[in-house]
């Protein structure tokens, strides 16, 4: 499977975990000219303060070079899904006023010889899922990884 593919399945993975804690996934790979959001997802636990995640998803495989993903959320990276996230809400102004927040969902990805879709929770990680020949696990979400809006 080729790289786009494996960060697409890992993006449908972390999109699958946000819906079975809550959030509702508003769009994915929303893109304009400052670059691409790969989840924009909505929780209303609250509905008086409904929450706006602006969610980065990075997919490794283990021992990457840049630590699991999270040495790719530069400044000049956290800048463009600010910049995204503001013409998100332009263009949904009825969300303007909502709570917003950066997201980090760090995926780690191998091959696997099992076959099957089951989403499951593991000590070692937040979510395990297989697919296909693939086992994706949820290492770490990190919630407001960076300054919101």
């Amino acid at each position: 499977m080729s790289h786009p593919d494996i960060a697409n399945l890992g993006e449908d993975f972390v999109s699958q975990w946000l819906q079975s804690t809550g959030w509702i996934i508003l769009q994915r790979r929303f893109s304009c000219r400052w670059g691409e959001i790969d989840i924009i997802a909505q929780h209303s636990e609250n509905i008086l303060e409904p929450i706006l995640a602006f969610v980065e998803v990075k997919t490794r495989s283990p021992g990457s070079w840049d630590n699991g993903g999270r040495g790719a959320i530069t400044f000049k990276k956290q800048a463009k899904i600010e910049q995204t996230a503001r013409m998100f809400l332009a263009k949904h102004p009825e969300k303007s006023d909502y709570a917003c927040r950066f997201d980090v969902a760090i995926v780690s990805c191998q091959i696997s010889s099992q076959n099957h879709r089951d989403l499951s929770v593991t000590q070692e990680a937040v979510a395990t899922s297989l697919i296909g020949e693939y086992r994706f696990q949820l290492q770490e979400y990190i919630i407001a990884a960076f300054d919101s809006l």
